[in-house]
């Protein structure tokens, strides 16, 4: 089945935040913000600004009628400013004006007076500091202390990744305006309807059934919409709130940039113990996670990266602790993988330094200690329907990776000034989400009178392809024409309390409650059919929109059925609700079960490095990937593609840079640079990896939105080998990006 958004996405009809008709009367809301990153607010003159043309008015924390609060995890975020700021870009008063224009010209107005504060934008000073989110955490398994006296080798280091910005293309935005008895509708860009209405709420003191949020789709999110959304959908809200007119806001891309917190960049420390036979007998790493000025999402990000410490391989002994550091950034956010890249990146270095001291492969430690059914991860889960020896020996079978290396080794030798440089990356990757109460979802299904079907879920379209197999899950469950389905906005209204969409598990969770609604609509109608035809219950089927009696096709079809079930009274809507089984947590004992199942796989990145002038192309990525069984081999093939090349980027060029008084520098598409037609690999080829996939996932479809994007740290470690190549003595760091100034000066340290 083709994606169904294709079409209007080509044809420019598709519908986003800023295409909705403006109504008579609107306002178009501007926030303004900070220029400092930590100060104590003095004065602020707003008199000027609210003289200009077309200003209607400006909103303080004093026009706030409920809770000046936002913060979801820890209520420690202000929507506005009071007295003081934490990070620069944060807001502090909303401007309404007749065009968004003037409300920019009225922006520079504002005139504040403020005494600067000691900013920190470095986490391992924010420890030291004592400023922390929340205490630390540690997932420990085995005895880390005793064990690392027997090791063979015992190796230590550092590891750091920086941010990554979301750059969705469609940038944050929301549209509010007033209905009948208080009533307040929100079109807001969110991964998230149900934070929006419930912290609006919180905001505007008015209960959540007054508010109705309503989502088409995203133009992109990537987690940055997953909670960051939630505070320009709740300015709007306000302002309409407050003036009884419609409120429109659509972020400028540099304000998008400036005020929204990213990727968490990570400092972090480790040990490694390898026995004689290169068996990792020990392991411990400590995170430092840069949060930023507020929660937002970092305690649970931090949480996934411990679940992730140990990539796709089984450590005895392990000891992993994190510190969500408090400083004066933008509160950093959830991203694409959720802090499981940034664990997996320190395992990945830790490896890639023992390999190096020992004179050995990297993939000879990787693949002797790749995991295998019934052992058991660091947080208790006993592994099971395991795929990472598969994807590794499938991957070696497919592409065969001494072949690959020998290639490299020739090129290498016969070339001075060009190197090639390969690595392997294995993958594991959990699926659900990992605060067990948020592993549900909701579904909705009419059946109308001429045999068309409606379906709401609580799962947000933004360029994953759920609509489209949403609609699939439908067409398969009814069995009937993908073309009578029609899937509608995620609302708030008609289905309520929704977990986001993120954690990969969208399509699970919604899918699966579809399924759930479809299967009590259809033994409804399957009575029908069978007082209908005057046969058994046992005797009857359906498929390819007809009734069938014992294998055989009657004359009964989908549109009869339901005119005959309309007629009879018969209710032709469901609401169903389901929520994953088998998962649970115990945050005191930091054991549990917390994921449904795993997706594996394996990558082999080959990379040339120009070694004169630091710069590098991605050759080609070979992929073996769990797919389970794939819904819809289209749709998961593009995010496999989108999640490397976006993990690449983060890997290798994206430099997230931040000035010592906390103001962003690299704010614009000028000095920050994302992957683009030249810098992609030149091949991408994804081989699914043959299974029976998990009964927990839709269809037995692996989740796959997630996952890709940790194959792009395989092409860190492929351009270190190509810079050893060159310069054996080279004083490699752990320090992601690799950007091409940081190779030029590797090619030529010591």
């Amino acid at each position: 089945m083709k994606n169904i958004d294709a079409v209007g996405h080509v044809r420019g009809e598709s519908i986003y935040v800023d295409d909705i008709p403006v109504r008579v009367g609107t306002l178009f809301a501007l926030a303004y913000c900070s220029s400092s990153a930590h100060a104590r607010i003095n004065r602020v003159d707003y008199s000027k600004a609210e003289e200009a043309e077309g200003i209607h008015r400006i909103i303080t924390h004093k026009d706030i009628p409920g809770e000046n609060q936002i913060g979801g995890i820890i209520l420690d975020e202000p929507l506005l400013a009071v007295d003081e700021i934490h990070f620069w870009g944060q807001p502090i008063a909303i401007i309404l004006a007749e065009s968004e224009y003037l409300a920019r010209q009225a922006r520079k107005l504002i005139e504040i007076d403020v005494e600067e504060l000691h900013v920190i934008t470095n986490p391992r000073e924010a420890r030291k500091q004592n400023k922390l989110i929340h205490p630390p955490r540690t997932f420990s398994i085995g005895d880390v202390d005793n064990t690392f006296n027997k090791c063979a080798h015992i190796f230590e280091g550092r590891a750091d990744s920086n941010g990554q910005e979301h750059l969705y293309i469609e940038t944050q935005g929301a549209y509010a305006y007033p209905g009948e008895n208080d009533k307040l509708f929100i079109v807001s860009s969110t991964q998230g309807p149900t934070a929006v209405q419930r912290t609006a709420a919180r905001v505007l003191s008015v209960p959540m059934h007054q508010i109705e949020v309503d989502v088409t789709r995203l133009g992109g999110g990537f987690g940055g919409k997953e909670d960051q959304a939630t505070s320009f959908a709740v300015m709007v809200a306000l302002a309409s709130k407050i003036t009884k007119r419609p409120v429109k806001y659509v972020v400028h891309r540099m304000d998008d940039m400036k005020m929204t917190g990213k990727r968490h960049p990570y400092s972090s420390d480790y040990k490694i113990g390898l026995s004689e036979d290169y068996k990792i007998l020990a392991y411990e790493a400590t995170f430092h996670q840069n949060a930023g000025a507020a929660a937002d999402l970092s305690p649970a990000v931090l949480e996934r990266t411990l679940f992730h410490a140990t990539n796709a391989y089984f450590i005895p002994n392990v000891k992993v602790t994190a510190y969500s550091c408090k400083t004066n950034l933008p509160p950093n956010t959830a991203f694409r993988g959720f802090g499981g890249p940034q664990g997996m990146f320190v395992i990945e270095s830790a490896i890639q330094h023992a390999a190096r001291s020992l004179g050995v492969k990297k993939r000879t430690i990787q693949h002797i200690n790749l995991l295998d059914n019934g052992n058991e991860f660091p947080y208790g889960q006993v592994v099971d329907q395991c795929q990472a020896k598969t994807s590794w020996n499938e991957s070696n079978e497919k592409f065969n990776i001494e072949k690959l290396e020998f290639g490299v080794l020739k090129f290498n030798a016969e070339n001075k000034l060009y190197k090639k440089g390969i690595a392997c990356m294995p993958i594991c990757f959990g699926i659900s989400f990992t605060n067990t109460m948020m592993n549900n979802a909701r579904a909705l299904v009419h059946v109308y009178q001429d045999g068309s079907v409606g379906i709401s879920t609580g799962g947000v379209e933004m360029g994953q392809g759920l609509n489209t197999k949403m609609v699939q899950v439908t067409a398969e469950a009814f069995n009937i024409s993908a073309k009578r389905v029609k899937i509608e906005t995620t609302n708030t209204t008609r289905i309520a309390n929704t977990s986001p969409s993120a954690a990969s598990a969208t399509s699970d969770l919604n899918g699966k409650a579809l399924q759930k609604a479809i299967r009590s609509i259809m033994t409804r109608l399957l009575l029908v059919a069978r007082q209908e035809l005057g046969v058994e219950y046992h005797q009857l089927d359906f498929k390819n929109e007809h009734i069938f009696i014992d294998g055989e096709k009657s004359d009964l079809h989908w549109e009869q059925l339901i005119s005959i079930a309309h007629q009879q009274r018969v209710n032709l809507s469901e609401h169903a609700h389901y929520a994953t089984p088998i998962i649970h947590f115990d945050k005191s004992k930091e054991k549990g079960h917390p994921f449904a199942y795993h997706v594996y796989g394996n990558s082999i990145t080959t990379v040339t490095v120009d070694c004169l002038r630091g710069i590098y192309e991605i050759d080609d990525v070979k992929i073996v990937h769990d797919f389970g069984k794939s819904m819809n081999m289209d749709v998961d093939l593009g995010q496999i593609e989108g999640g490397l090349v976006q993990g690449i980027g983060w890997m290798t060029m994206e430099e997230l840079a931040y000035g010592d008084d906390g103001r962003l520098l690299s704010n614009a598409l000028s000095t920050y640079k994302i992957p683009d037609i030249y810098s992609v690999p030149k091949t991408i080829d994804v081989k699914p990896l043959k299974t029976d996939g998990h009964d927990l996932a839709i269809l037995k479809s692996k989740a796959v939105g997630e996952p890709p994007l940790m194959y792009g740290i395989g092409a860190y470690f492929a351009i270190q080998n190509a810079v050893l190549a060159f310069n054996p003595n080279a004083n490699l760091v752990f320090d992601a990006p690799f950007t091409p100034e940081k190779v030029l000066l590797a090619l030529y340290g010591e």
